[in-house]
């Protein structure tokens, strides 16, 4: 029996991808959202919980050095179904874990799984959509993460007054089965897809900005000369300076509002829902405004550290934060700055899918993230010990304006090397790959 194709399957294949990385950062986000409860039942320090952090970040930045290679070996499908397995079972363990190691193993687990979500996805995307498509699509499917947060939100306070904290790993872990089922049902890649008409197979082919082509001599893509290019290292730069202000924004925020302004972690809060789903506006927003400049002649590159430049201004407004004097005037702040931020996010993964060809993607997506992991370990032991030292001081909130001002002010550092990495040197042949 024939399948019948389906018009425009191509964003079916996105929403995958968005649910993918809701479910990603439900799981990852569950610790922060439980640590005022669990620092009680654990007796955990501020440094305690930077340890836990900083195991997730240590394994979630192994992973993305191997994950990218492995899935651009092996293959989007697959590879999705493979790491999305992993991450689930890790994210169920945690439900065991009673001391500090434990924790640190179950994160470890997790960090490993939930590596590879966006080198696969940023392969997908390159695999699916033409240029002219990929800002937009990658700001959808980065959006996953402040929705996964959002929904975190929702469902954790309900889980844990019916099931207590136990029931909430178990039960948003195995969410992540349930994806898989979708997954092995209605993905392939593009050439394999029964479902796709031709002429969206035509636009998707003849839009991509880089062919999938076999080298004749058959060989294969050199993995270490990625590591010579000064394209590699402009996106390093753009994940290793930005991605851990992210995470201290996933992990330490809930702690904040709750320490500053009395939040009862243990409801529903629309203080952190508000934050967390303006970043779905910026990601959005982000991924349009620079296809936007494409469409009206801007060039590629030009576009996308055009939007980058702007995004960096704008998040100097997150040195406002040490004066505001209600939650709510907090909430318009930083929910500003996370906003601006993923924006900023979604234009780095795209300028990786613009400059490097389809067969380097989750590589480069890899050792970029990989560099925002390892960002990530180092970040929280600053957090920790700042915290703890103004906490002994009784001045747990300025130890957080500290924090906020560092965060504000590295933008413009990264823009400004991205810029001059990136101003002689753009997009990266497959011959100088193999």
């Amino acid at each position: 029996m024939p399948v019948r194709q389906v018009k425009n399957y191509r964003w079916i294949i996105v929403s995958l991808l968005f649910f993918a990385t809701t479910i990603n950062y439900v799981d990852r986000q569950i610790i922060g959202l439980l640590k005022p409860l669990l620092e009680v039942e654990f007796n955990w320090s501020e440094t305690d919980f930077a340890r836990i952090v900083m195991a997730f970040t240590a394994a979630y930045a192994a992973g993305l050095l191997l994950m990218g290679r492995v899935i651009d070996r092996i293959g989007t499908k697959l590879g999705y179904a493979v790491i999305i397995t992993f991450w689930s079972i890790a994210g169920m363990a945690h439900s065991m874990a009673r001391t500090v190691l434990h924790f640190c193993m179950a994160r470890i687990g997790l960090g490993l799984g939930e590596s590879g979500n966006f080198p696969a996805g940023m392969k997908v995307i390159s695999e699916w959509f033409p240029k002219k498509e990929k800002g937009l699509v990658t700001g959808i499917f980065n959006s996953g993460t402040s929705v996964g947060v959002v929904v975190a939100l929702l469902i954790v306070p309900f889980i844990l007054r019916h099931y207590g904290w136990h029931g909430v790993f178990l039960i948003t872990g195995a969410s992540g089965f349930a994806w898989l089922v979708f997954w092995l049902v209605f993905y392939d890649i593009p050439s394999r897809q029964k479902r796709l008409s031709r002429a969206e197979y035509s636009l998707i082919v003849n839009g991509r900005q880089y062919e999938a082509i076999k080298s004749d001599s058959g060989k294969s893509l050199k993995w270490y000369k990625l590591f010579t290019l000064r394209q590699t290292w402009a996106l390093i730069t753009g994940k290793g300076l930005i991605d851990p202000i992210f995470w201290f924004f996933l992990f330490w925020l809930p702690s904040y509002f709750s320490s500053a302004y009395k939040l009862d972690l243990t409801k529903p809060s629309p203080e952190l829902m508000i934050i967390y789903g303006a970043t779905t506006l910026g990601s959005i927003g982000g991924g349009y405004f620079s296809s936007f400049l494409i469409k009206k002649g801007w060039g590629v590159l030009k576009a996308r550290k055009g939007s980058l430049l702007l995004f960096a201004f704008l998040e100097l407004t997150i040195l406002l934060a040490r004066y505001a004097s209600a939650a709510w005037m907090a909430v318009a702040i930083i929910g500003l700055a996370v906003a601006v931020h993923q924006a900023w996010a979604t234009n780095i993964f795209t300028i990786a899918s613009d400059i490097f060809p389809v067969e380097a993607v989750g590589s480069v997506v890899g050792i970029a993230g990989m560099a925002g992991a390892i960002g990530g370990i180092l970040f929280p032991i600053l957090v920790g010990h700042l915290l703890d030292a103004y906490k002994a001081a009784g001045n747990l909130t300025g130890g957080y304006n500290m924090l906020f001002t560092i965060c504000g002010l590295t933008y413009l550092t990264a823009w400004t090397i991205i810029h001059l990495l990136t101003r002689k040197h753009s997009e990266v042949k497959l011959n100088e790959l193999l």
